[in-house]
């Protein structure tokens, strides 16, 4: 592995890391409660660099941090970073083909961003886990909700397709 090649995966895996740390602050940032309640309901979080899907949440968890901040400078290369990193060569360029047919993002399949987001395991077979993303785009009882399958490949752990789930 090159220089160059251990500085980026590096940088991404710091990024990463940053992002998914930041990944609480927008469930900490619900309207209408205090800073302590908000605190409160998220008191502790795990992760598993080597389950394939708290890697699809760390992604998406970063992802959609990047992309709410759309007024950080540094958002939109933090997107593509984490895209570079979890996503499969092929999964990226597909990703870009939606993205250019569709006007919107290919990674969350809208145009907006969602103020929450969960990820579940659905099974696994051929050397590929499936994962159930859930995403929320508002909040209260009547929040909308859409739901994406993405598959990863378990060696590499990267994602290797997505798609809205049915």
């Amino acid at each position: 592995m090159s220089v160059q090649s251990r500085k980026t995966l590096l940088t991404a895996a710091a990024l990463t890391a940053g992002l998914t740390l930041a990944a609480v602050t927008p469930a900490l940032a619900g309207t209408g409660a205090s800073h302590a309640t908000r605190a409160a309901a998220v008191s502790s979080t795990q992760g598993d660099p080597r389950n394939v899907t708290q890697r699809v949440a760390d992604f998406y968890g970063a992802y959609i941090d990047s992309v709410w901040a759309n007024e950080d400078p540094a958002a939109a290369a933090n997107a593509k970073a984490l895209r570079g990193f979890y996503l499969s060569a092929a999964a990226q360029k597909k990703v870009t083909a939606y993205e250019k047919k569709n006007h919107a993002d290919g990674i969350l399949f809208a145009q907006n961003v969602p103020v929450k987001w969960k990820v579940t395991y659905t099974g696994s077979g051929m050397g590929h886990a499936t994962s159930r993303v859930t995403l929320t785009w508002s909040d209260g009882a009547g929040a909308e909700v859409s739901k994406i399958d993405v598959q990863s490949d378990l060696k590499t752990l990267k994602i290797t397709d997505l798609k809205p789930a049915g």
